[in-house]
């Protein structure tokens, strides 16, 4: 009988499981951004979002060589962490090339940006967004639409958020700069808004495959939603690769950091122009080096420590987590204070975040 009632067990939690992500898909849909992408015209093809295996393989230090013209689906990446009191939605935007058209700058393979979305449960479906941080390059930017009850923290808030309403629900408007694609909420990238007379894309969320923008100047393409924790996908290859060497590796050069090499002609795009290896951060090795006490790859990993140090006003907030494919999937791996992955920051204690996860708020 005992054996029964460990089948039905498992069989209860398997279809949890997948209830949760059917709600969470629903999730990251009703809140997906609508995206302004700046475009140079020098190279529109590089500026365009894609997958990360976009050429079919998990190797990432031939995407520089492989970008072609640009013919593939446009794809956002998205995660959800469930905490007692709110949703964290990471949405994602990977570039095969963070690139240079000036002398004496420095270029890179790969590119991954994104934003935090910061969703109160307040007792509707899918929540009220109260604020986002975004990632612009080695430093992270924070905005709040109008009402929203966080004021500044440890970092001050930088501007608002903005929407526009689009199947079904007012969505917040994103954007990124041209080359090197950091990111920010709407309108402060100033080199595309829109405007007629700029060079740029506006991307629209989807619940189906994803479009090619037919120029550099295309309004209007819709991208695709893809779950990081999808089977075989982007963060399974983290995990299969976390306990590798950079040389047995394919995509990572080291724990959140993509492995990227010179070759394909990085380096060679304006006079006295250079190519870094290894450069660009997975969400969970996204970083802002001047922020004080908020760590690498909290971002993904602990969300709720991150907010708290950027924001005041936050109000009834919970940091327990009663969903956290990151920090669960890494403890049922075996990894913890003692046991890391390769490159892991010392300084978000695993032990001390494990101790977040729950299975029941009060």
């Amino acid at each position: 009988m005992s054996h029964i009632y460990k089948i039905l067990a498992m069989l209860l939690m398997f279809i949890t499981a997948h209830a949760s992500a059917d709600f969470y898909a629903d999730l990251a849909f009703h809140h997906a951004p609508i995206h302004y992408q700046d475009t140079d015209s020098t190279n529109y093809p590089a500026e365009y979002i894609t997958a990360i295996d976009y050429d079919s393989d998990w190797i990432s230090n031939n995407n520089w060589d492989n970008l072609g013209d640009g013919l593939w689906p446009a794809t956002v990446y998205y995660s959800v962490v469930e905490s007692c009191s709110h949703y964290f939605i990471i949405y994602a935007f990977f570039h095969p090339r963070d690139w240079v058209d000036t002398p004496f700058d420095g270029e890179h393979e790969n590119d991954l940006e994104g934003a935090l979305f910061i969703v109160r449960k307040n007792g509707n479906t899918y929540g009220a967004m109260e604020g986002m941080i975004t990632v612009f390059h080695s430093d992270f930017y924070s905005f709040v639409p109008n009402g929203s009850p966080l004021t500044n923290g440890n970092e001050n808030i930088d501007g608002s958020v903005t929407f526009t309403f689009y199947e079904g629900s007012n969505r917040a408007r994103t954007a990124q700069e041209a080359k090197g694609h950091g990111l920010k909420a709407w309108p402060y990238i100033n080199n595309f808004t829109g405007a007629s007379n700029q060079d740029g894309v506006i991307y629209y969320p989807s619940r189906g495959t994803g479009e090619t923008p037919s120029s550099g100047n295309d309004r209007s393409v819709k991208y695709q939603l893809v779950n990081i924790f999808e089977p075989n996908g982007f963060w399974q290859q983290a995990l299969h690769e976390a306990s590798m060497t950079s040389a047995m590796s394919s995509t990572f050069h080291a724990w959140g950091t993509f492995k990227g090499n010179n070759s394909g002609g990085c380096g060679g795009g304006a006079i006295f122009a250079s190519c870094n290896s290894n450069s660009a951060n997975a969400p969970w090795g996204w970083n802002d080096g001047n922020d004080g006490a908020s760590y690498r790859g909290e971002f993904a990993l602990h969300p709720t420590n991150l907010v708290d140090h950027y924001f005041n006003g936050v109000g009834n907030f919970s940091h327990r987590y009663i969903n956290n494919r990151y920090a669960q999937d890494l403890q049922n791996a075996g990894f913890n204070s003692s046991y890391k992955p390769q490159g892991w920051s010392d300084s978000l204690d695993l032990n001390t975040l494990y101790t977040r996860l729950t299975h029941s708020c009060p």
